[in-house]
């Protein structure tokens, strides 16, 4: 198991935001994280990748042992996160912001700027561009790409859909799609709870800083109390693939 997470809980000064927080994550997975806003899902993956401090519980990234790790040594340990909002450098180019995911590895850096660039074409064409003067969709693409660049073996994403237009979306989704068939295991938290267990293979539901239901993606898709309260009430599944089409 690539990523394990026990019973973890984190508090915001007395207020409990995770309460035995459970999930695994296995090589070559899109696990996705659903639920409503504040059940702890961006706390969950803001603990995972060190920006929040355990409470109680476990993390053990890739066989270790990473629950008191700070977060610089998780990215180099291979824990990549593009966070809700996008929390790109507006004031750089797109070339700087892509190079500022690259800090901690010492070398190789150019190849793989090359690899985000194919994944990422439009990218590539506006690496001079100051990265505030991008579209949304545009710098949700740069925030992937930088969290890529430190070669992750397990990204995490916030998000990633907040904001975009639905042709975006679609894009986005496809997007990561491709990131996880070229090697990358993914953590995904995801409002638009469709698209995510369309693409994911495995799912949890959060709620109120629980685990409440974990499944396949696609078990989840047709369970009676995630439709209701996540998916708009009925929804016919049989006939959409759990994956969107990669280009």
């Amino acid at each position: 198991m690539l990523l394990e997470v026990s019973e973890i809980q984190v508090h915001y000064g007395k207020i409990a935001a995770l309460r035995g927080v459970s999930l695994q994550v296995d090589t070559g997975e899109i696990v996705a994280l659903i639920g409503a806003n504040g059940a702890g899902k961006t706390t969950t993956l803001k603990t995972i990748s060190g920006l929040r401090p355990l409470s109680g519980g476990r993390i053990v990234f890739d066989g270790r042992d990473i629950s008191r790790m700070p977060g610089h040594l998780r990215v180099v340990a291979g824990i990549g996160q593009a966070p809700e909002g996008r929390g790109i450098f507006p004031g750089m180019t797109v070339q700087e912001n892509l190079l500022m995911g690259s800090y901690a590895r010492k070398r190789g850096s150019e190849k793989i700027l090359a690899e985000v660039y194919e994944l990422f074409p439009r990218l590539a064409e506006r690496k001079t561009q100051a990265g505030g003067t991008m579209s949304g969709g545009e710098q949700q693409m740069l925030a992937i790409g930088r969290a890529l660049m430190g070669q992750p073996k397990v990204l995490l994403l916030d998000e990633p859909s907040m904001g975009l237009a639905p042709i975006l979306v679609n894009q986005i989704f496809d997007i990561i799609a491709e990131i996880n068939t070229r090697g990358t295991t993914v953590l995904l938290v995801e409002q638009n709870a469709t698209q995510a267990l369309r693409l994911a293979d495995r799912a949890y539901v959060l709620e109120t800083g629980r685990v409440v239901k974990a499944a396949p993606a696609d078990q989840l898709l047709t369970d009676p109390d995630v439709q209701a309260a996540y998916l708009g009430g009925d929804l016919d599944t049989r006939a959409q693939d759990t994956r969107p089409t990669t280009s």
